[in-house]
């Protein structure tokens, strides 16, 4: 059943800021990509990517000062007490087609200072962390004066379901003894990265959502080692990649538990609902561009005696692209609204539905975009190699699809439970 009074209109504000972030990808944002990727070749060739300018060239410094001076910084802090406190004000439903727009470039979200995996470690210390916390980390976050990284996927375990982590947390007197291996942890290789946000098992025995603790680890604590980078289909993304991290005999103060102990998983979950509305909205921004790029290289280029744009097939491609970003739109919209409305508990189900579906989406349409360009496609000379890399990856980043279809089929047939059907 639909539900009442759906209101899906960009508001004032929404249009006014979606107007000055689409003139700043067109005018700063994708001029800048060529540059970024020749700074950070330079870096590596010159000292390594240990280096801080592998990791944060000077171009994107130069981005990130123009976005605050467009009034474009810190969008994506959403939440009664929170908007407007830390962030520009907006619900998620506001924010929305703003991260659409910055989903258009791989520079766009960290120029904004809207990149993952801060955004969900700053919303965590917004929604949990004591004043102390929020003094020490979450301040200098949203400022961008460093960077965070967040520790709970481990390679040993299936980690899709968080029951599975098997990092320890252990209180010995006064301090916490964590010991763990993580692995793809956005950001951890980057010298700015001062903080990991460390998932563990702090009580094995209790019942199965509540084992599970979030403690702020700062990066230069004895026993954690930054091990290697991971790479997505060959490339480094998140800020130098994503990387491996063992934590051994890491000790702490008790004060460092984010949150309370126990809730963990229940953070975990807060956490991930704003985040898929980003990556799903960014992803069709990512959509959008791979169609714009196929369009053009269709009425561009000749085949057979006519141009690609009069083939048939193409025209079915773009047709279809257009259709299914529509609906994506539409259904990250309403997820959104519902978020909004009656909480992240009463958006499950198109939470899951749209976390299955938009990254999908965006790989099919940024295929089909690189199979209108040929050979040119999966190049470096286009946008849309590390496009595909990065929507496919979003099909495994938020949890596997089959996950999230295991979950809305869950909730379907909960509904005729006894119906006798």
């Amino acid at each position: 059943m639909t539900e009442p009074n759906m209101e899906f209109a960009p508001s004032a504000r929404t249009l006014e800021l979606a107007a000055k972030l689409s003139g700043f990808l067109e005018e700063k944002v994708v001029p800048a990509e060529g540059v970024y990727e020749e700074q950070v070749a330079a870096a590596a060739a010159e000292g390594g990517q240990e280096c801080e300018e592998f990791h944060y060239p000077p171009v994107m410094a130069g981005l990130q000062a123009e976005a605050r001076r467009r009034g474009l910084w810190n969008l994506f802090l959403t939440g009664e007490g929170i908007a407007d406190r830390w962030g520009a004000g907006l619900t998620n439903l506001e924010y929305a087609p703003l991260a659409e727009i910055s989903g258009r470039s791989h520079l766009a979200p960290e120029a904004l200072n809207c990149s993952a995996p801060d955004t969900g470690n700053m919303e965590l210390l917004a929604h949990f962390g004591t004043a102390e916390q929020q003094e020490q980390w979450l301040g200098p976050l949203l400022d961008g004066q460093m960077r965070s990284c967040f520790g709970m996927t481990e390679p040993d375990v299936a980690s899709s379901d968080a029951r599975n982590i098997q990092s320890r947390i252990d209180v010995e007197g006064d301090e916490l003894v964590l010991n763990g291996r993580k692995w793809w942890s956005t950001g951890a290789l980057s010298p700015r990265c001062r903080l990991a946000i460390f998932m563990g098992k702090s009580d094995p025995g209790a019942p199965p959502y509540v084992q599970q603790t979030m403690v702020l680890v700062p990066m230069d604590a004895p026993g954690v080692t930054v091990v290697r980078p991971l790479s997505v289909f060959g490339y480094l993304h998140g800020q130098g990649g994503h990387a491996e991290v063992h934590f051994e005999d890491v000790r702490l103060p008790t004060s460092s538990i984010l949150g309370d102990r126990g809730a963990g998983f229940a953070m975990a979950q807060a956490r991930l609902g704003p985040g898929r509305i980003h990556h799903c909205m960014r992803a069709i921004g990512m959509a959008e561009r791979a169609l714009e790029l196929m369009c053009k290289r269709a009425l561009a280029r000749v085949a057979f005696g006519k141009s690609l744009a009069e083939q048939g097939v193409i025209q079915d491609w773009i047709a279809r692209s257009r259709v299914e970003i529509e609906q994506a739109r539409l259904l990250v919209h309403k997820t959104a609204w519902l978020m909004d409305t009656v909480g992240t508990r009463g958006a499950r189900v198109e939470i899951s539905a749209i976390k299955a579906a938009v990254p999908s989406m965006a790989a099919q349409v940024v295929d089909r975009a690189i199979q209108v360009h040929g050979a040119a496609g999966v190049s470096q000379d286009t946008a849309l190699a590390g496009l595909y890399a990065a929507a496919r990856m979003l099909r495994i980043a938020d949890g596997p699809d089959e996950v999230h279809y295991m979950a809305i089929a869950r909730r379907e047939l909960r509904k005729w439970v006894g119906d006798g059907g």
